[in-house]
């Protein structure tokens, strides 16, 4: 895209952090205008500022105060209530990194200032972006697989803990472990190719078995270990979903497992079916037919490689500069998805289904 765009957008960044960075990045080439970031650590403020030249502060008061139309929050969870809130209050149209909120009481907050707000929220489920994912749901809307009746969602990484000690495998802090960090994308995939149906139940699994280990062994670490290892939360989900109208999901998510990766998203409908990696973003289309000769068909489909992130971003900065109502990746959409991932605690606390 042109880096000298008519009207750029005013944007600011609330969380200094390697996400915070890896939009950063994408802000400045989509041609919009980075106007400043808030971290309350000094150290990420000045690494910041040389990587982007542009002004820090400690406060969002003094960023709102600079002039945004629109802020990107990449905090931890435990701080999106208050930044998000902030904003929609002040009139600052807002792209909330996942998940809503670390705990459901302040996702629904959060709802519900947007609700309130001449400002809105969309929430960065940026999987669906993927121009695979895309094809899928455009196919789907067509009727090409009939009803959807079960998807299989995996997110399971063979070791992959995002650094233990961190904010990631705190639980004050985070609000849960894998199942809340990447079960959010499986779960709001799942559901959006389902076109978020009424749920009934939920039942789910969630342990905590390779994080705590002193033995944990890796090839390689998704982050760093703080030097006081501290492990509150859990690696390996388990989960299934029931809806109103008789389809269901099962969810397998894993920060680490003995097993190899697995990000496929199988989708079975009446008239046909899907495989999508949400990682490689390839898609695979299975049908069946009786032209010639009964017959099975399993057709792959090709798409440009492109960056979910920056797509993402183009979306919002197009309604922000629109004044649209965003119809994708809504607070209410993601809302959903943190009632599901609250529902799963429960079960596993209480060791039966919940009732939606």
């Amino acid at each position: 895209m042109s880096s000298q765009l008519q009207n750029p957008v005013r944007v600011g960044i609330v969380g200094l952090g390697g996400i915070g960075h890896h939009h950063a990045e994408r802000i400045t080439d989509l041609g919009e205008t980075l106007v400043g970031g808030v971290d309350v650590a000094d150290e990420a403020r000045q690494r910041f500022e040389d990587e982007y030249n542009v002004p820090t502060f400690g406060t969002y008061e003094e960023l709102y105060e600079a002039g945004i139309d629109a802020v990107l929050i990449t905090t931890p969870n435990k701080f999106h209530e208050q930044y998000a809130i902030e904003a929609l209050e002040s009139g600052v149209d807002v792209l909330l990194e996942k998940p809503l909120a670390n705990t459901l009481e302040s996702a629904e907050r959060i709802v519900d200032a947007a609700h309130k707000a001449d400002s809105f929220c969309v929430v960065g489920f940026n999987n669906r972006f993927n121009p695979g994912a895309e094809v899928f749901k455009t196919y789907q809307e067509d009727g090409r697989f009939g009803n959807i009746t079960h998807v299989e969602a995996n997110y399971v990484r063979q070791r992959g803990i995002p650094g233990r000690g961190g904010w990631f495998t705190t639980k004050e802090i985070s609000g849960g472990g894998a199942l809340l960090d990447i079960g959010v994308h499986a779960i709001d995939l799942a559901l959006h190719f389902l076109d978020f149906p009424e749920i009934t139940e939920v039942s789910g699994e969630t342990r905590s078995e390779f994080g705590g280990r002193e033995d944990y062994t890796y090839l390689e670490m998704w982050g760093e270990d703080e030097e006081k290892i501290e492990f509150t939360v859990d690696d390996h989900a388990t989960a299934f979903i029931r809806t109103a109208a008789g389809q269901s999901v099962s969810i397998e998510v894993a920060w680490a497992s003995n097993r190899p990766p697995n990000n496929d998203f199988v989708i079975q409908g009446t008239e046909g079916g899907a495989t999508f990696d949400r990682e490689s973003g390839d898609l695979t289309i299975h049908e069946v037919n009786d032209i010639g000769a009964n017959h099975f068909s399993n057709t792959d489909i090709q798409t440009r490689e492109e960056d979910t992130h920056e797509r993402e971003q183009e979306y919002f900065f197009d309604i922000v500069r629109s004044g649209e109502v965003p119809k994708r990746n809504t607070v209410d959409q993601a809302l959903e998805v943190q009632r599901v991932i609250d529902a799963i605690y429960r079960s596993d606390e209480k060791g039966h289904a919940i009732q939606l």
